[in-house]
């Protein structure tokens, strides 16, 4: 069996509409996604995971144009979406990150897999990170075991079904003291928050298109003015895409 990373991504945003095709720095958000998360030692494949609708095409010809997997499913179901994903493909363990998050961080990526590879936890965690640096492990065979037990269809939100779950072994990895900054928010949801991921972006990558999560975190402590710029936005949950 093979651990990938998934990227959920869709075109129906509301709060800030077709937010992952927003260009930093002449590219499409997601495209700086897809190059960062390809730079896994671990995963053995990066996948798009997006719905049927029509409107989502546009996210398949990104995936074909970079060269990763990519499957469509549920509109609503993300679970569900996921599930057959990484079925699919002969998957056993993902690491499911949304396309808001580009610099979503491939190092504890790989924390995450290494972790799943010793211990075979169910839920894998590094909630002390950034919000929209982390991705979370699920192990799929616990996904299915999820999805037969539930009635709801609409999954958008669905980390209650793990983190609620006794029976779910879970795991938060420890996290490295400069990065533990859960208040720090490097996610985009609205316009605040891409205007703070493109002064990042626009600081470091022309000289280093791989920068990485620790110099970011550093660069915004040490101007804690950019923190101001997306500090009032409200994130409605960390597994809601």
């Amino acid at each position: 069996m093979q651990q990938a990373i998934t990227i959920t991504a869709r075109m129906k945003s509301t709060r800030l509409p077709l937010k992952v095709m927003r260009y930093i720095e002449g590219r499409p958000m997601i495209e700086h996604m897809i190059d960062r998360l390809t730079t896994s030692k671990n995963a053995d494949m990066v996948i798009l995971c997006t719905s049927v609708d029509p409107q989502d095409d546009i996210l398949v010809d990104v995936a074909e144009k970079k060269g990763i997997k990519y499957f469509r499913g549920s509109k609503e179901d993300v679970l569900d979406r996921l599930y057959n994903a990484a079925r699919s493909f002969n998957v056993d363990f993902i690491v499911s990150t949304t396309a808001d998050n580009p610099l979503a961080d491939p190092v504890y990526i790989d924390k995450i897999i290494d972790t799943y590879r010793r211990t075979h936890a169910d839920y894998i965690t590094t909630m002390s990170l950034p919000l929209g640096a982390y991705g979370y492990g699920l192990k799929i065979e616990t996904l299915g075991n999820v999805i037969a037990s539930k009635s709801e269809t609409d999954t958008e939100i669905w980390g209650h079904f793990f983190e609620k779950n006794p029976q779910v072994k879970k795991i938060d990895l420890p996290v490295e003291p400069l990065l533990r900054h859960p208040e720090i928010r490097l996610t985009v949801d609205e316009i605040d928050d891409l205007r703070l991921m493109r002064l990042v972006f626009q600081h470091f990558y022309h000289d280093n298109p791989r920068f990485t999560l620790p110099q970011v975190v550093s660069y915004l402590l040490e101007n804690p003015s950019l923190l101001e710029i997306n500090k009032q936005v409200q994130h409605w949950s960390t597994t809601k895409k």
